[in-house]
């Protein structure tokens, strides 16, 4: 990887400082970049799907069985219709753990220590870090028909020298983000305003970088899904493109 951080009147001025989707469209892509969507609580999912279909943008999400905003989670059944949409738009999926937890360190038995939402502490062998890795991959399946693409990403990017290897054992390579990819919807809003990380987003962003954001977000207030729409915008107006992560072979870690 090349490099691996109230919409009202503000808003209106940062969209208005941009072109227009049509005007942005490049003639000849000047490099690609890879944006890429953990699930989160899955609020701002049809946002953000409508913002992707606007610009043309295909995408690659991470799903993973989060527990959602409607109080269920987001690789039930009742999202079925969502993630087929996403399919039957040519995005690309790949998985992000089952349930979410969090990978901390190497055991000196070979097993690796997760912890999970709620706490526990679990220690996983190789054949267990698989099955949490195969296991959103195999209900996607059953959803929408299609398997995941051979990618995962950890959740909060935290990982092992273990986990590594055994999630490429079994046949997943690792997707982390560059430093300017990180969108920050994850970061509090009143120290990081949308307009602020837009900017920074605007700036720093380069040719090869992974992008990464949610597709919902508990902890922020005010949400960043809908400062996507400019950031698409403003990066395809120097001529960046957007390209699946599987489309041109990039993003391993």
């Amino acid at each position: 990887m090349r490099r691996a951080i109230h919409l009202a009147s503000a808003l209106g001025l940062a969209l208005a400082a941009l072109p227009t989707a049509a005007q942005t469209t490049p003639q000849a892509c000047k490099g690609y970049v890879h944006l890429t969507l953990d699930t989160g609580n899955m609020r701002h999912a049809e946002l953000i799907a409508g913002i992707l279909a606007r610009h043309q943008v295909k995408a690659t999400f991470f799903v993973a069985q989060e527990k959602t905003w409607r109080g269920d989670h987001a690789l039930d059944p009742a999202w079925a219709g969502y993630w087929k949409a996403r399919v039957a738009e040519g995005h690309a999926f790949g998985s992000h753990t089952w349930r979410h937890g969090s990978f901390r360190r190497d055991l000196p038995d070979g097993k690796v220590a997760y912890r999970l939402m709620d706490g526990r502490q679990l220690s996983l062998s190789q054949a267990e870090v698989c099955a949490e890795l195969r296991q959103p991959d195999t209900r996607f399946a059953e959803l929408t028909g299609r398997a995941l693409d051979p990618l995962w990403r950890a959740p909060g990017g935290r990982s092992t020298s273990g986990t590594l290897k055994a999630a490429e054992a079994c046949g997943y390579r690792h997707v982390h983000w560059a430093p300017a990819g990180f969108l920050g919807d994850e970061l509090p809003s009143g120290a990081y305003p949308n307009e602020a990380l837009l900017r920074r987003a605007l700036a720093g962003i380069r040719d090869g970088d992974i992008l990464m954001a949610h597709l919902g977000i508990w902890s922020r207030k005010d949400p960043f899904a809908p400062m996507l729409d400019p950031l698409i915008a403003g990066l395809k107006a120097r001529g960046l493109c957007f390209a699946t992560l599987p489309a041109v072979g990039r993003g391993s870690r």
